[in-house]
């Protein structure tokens, strides 16, 4: 389940980065599954400060950022409005350019990474906007949009959610939008996939797919997880799964950045360092945990829970994200602990954005 982040205040950065990150940072940090918040904020909101030094502190290359729909039934008869968003949403950096930029190429990338600003990739969360018109993809394209993520959890034209329990896999309309997509050189995404549909979406492609948010199936057992099946199968596309912060990460309890390093190196042992990345679904910026946000984020727990993406027994006061990564530079602070567990810098670079830039530049050209 994704949403927009929490537009709650933010405290200020918590820590310096180490000099092993900063080291860390010439090469690719990507989130591949990001919230921006200065982008929803009007310049005159209280908060926009806060979230323009976020921008700042992030230590990210770029963040792949959902601009919509999250699974909306009915986002094809808003799909000019959505088109419109991305414009809008582009116009925000535009005019942050000193600190960010809208990623739209390969060299877009590079550049984000050479003057160490936030690369913002926009991406949807599911193809309902599309429609039954797939020359909308290109439209899209054009204001745009880079990664396209298929279906969200529950079941569109192109298949099934990961929440739906019939399981029913990808259409033919499905196998044609991933033909288009790759003809307009967007990324495929498969987050929230069912099963089936992600199995088939990739045996499909032509190209390398990313999941840009998920984890191991064999440590947690979630539809909303792969199974160790589909990460061999992903890495035989030479694609990419991006391990997310939520806490599907574990069966019960608060998931730790311990939980995500779990997954990150199950991952590894399954498809290999060259097939593994981040996709903390989270706000860039750390949060503040106010009496507001634990109402708030306990609500979307129970939310979760209603429509079965948590178990019943699942503890509605569980934070979204691992308290100890809850900093600015999480990424960071994720790679010092890589460090101290034995994993060469080589393979930390992949992990932190490396291996996501390359399917980015290899499917944008």
């Amino acid at each position: 389940m994704s949403r927009p982040p929490f537009l709650t205040p933010r405290r200020p950065a918590a820590e310096a980065m180490s000099a092993a990150t900063t080291r860390r940072r010439e090469g690719f940090v990507v989130d591949a599954a990001a919230g921006v918040d200065l982008l929803y904020l009007p310049p005159d909101s209280p908060d926009y400060a806060a979230a323009l030094q976020a921008v700042r502190d992030c230590g990210l290359t770029a963040a792949l950022m959902t601009v919509t729909p999250n699974g909306r039934r009915h986002a094809d008869a808003t799909w000019q409005s959505m088109r419109q968003r991305l414009l809008d949403y582009a116009a925000v950096a535009e005019r942050n350019a000193d600190q960010m930029l809208v990623v739209r190429s390969r060299a877009d990338l590079e550049r984000a990474r050479r003057e160490r600003k936030l690369g913002v990739v926009f991406a949807f969360q599911g193809a309902e906007p599309v429609g039954e018109d797939l020359d909308r993809v290109r439209l899209f394209r054009d204001a745009g949009l880079r990664v396209l993520q298929l279906t969200h959890n529950q079941r569109n034209l192109i298949g099934d959610g990961n929440l739906e329990p019939g399981n029913a896999g990808l259409s033919n309309h499905g196998r044609a939008l991933i033909e288009r997509i790759e003809a307009e050189r967007i990324v495929v995404d498969l987050a929230h996939g069912a099963q089936r549909t992600t199995r088939e979406a990739i045996l499909a492609a032509t190209r390398p797919l990313l999941v840009s948010h998920s984890g191991c199936r064999a440590l947690a057992d979630s539809p909303r997880l792969l199974a160790d099946a589909e990460l061999k199968l992903l890495a035989g596309r030479g694609g990419v799964v991006g391990v997310i912060f939520w806490p599907y990460l574990r069966v019960q309890g608060q998931q730790t950045a311990e939980d995500v390093i779990r997954h990150v190196e199950h991952a590894i042992a399954v498809c290999g360092e060259d097939h593994v990345g981040l996709g903390s679904d989270l706000s860039i910026a750390p949060t503040a945990i106010t009496p507001a946000f634990r109402e708030q984020n306990a609500q979307i727990i129970r939310d979760a829970i209603a429509m079965g993406a948590f178990a019943a027994d699942r503890d509605p006061e569980l934070f979204l994200f691992p308290p100890d990564l809850n900093t600015a530079d999480r990424f960071g602070r994720l790679a010092d602990l890589l460090a101290a567990r034995g994993h060469a810098d080589a393979r930390i670079d992949k992990i932190l954005g490396g291996n996501f830039a390359r399917v980015l530049g290899e499917v944008w050209g």
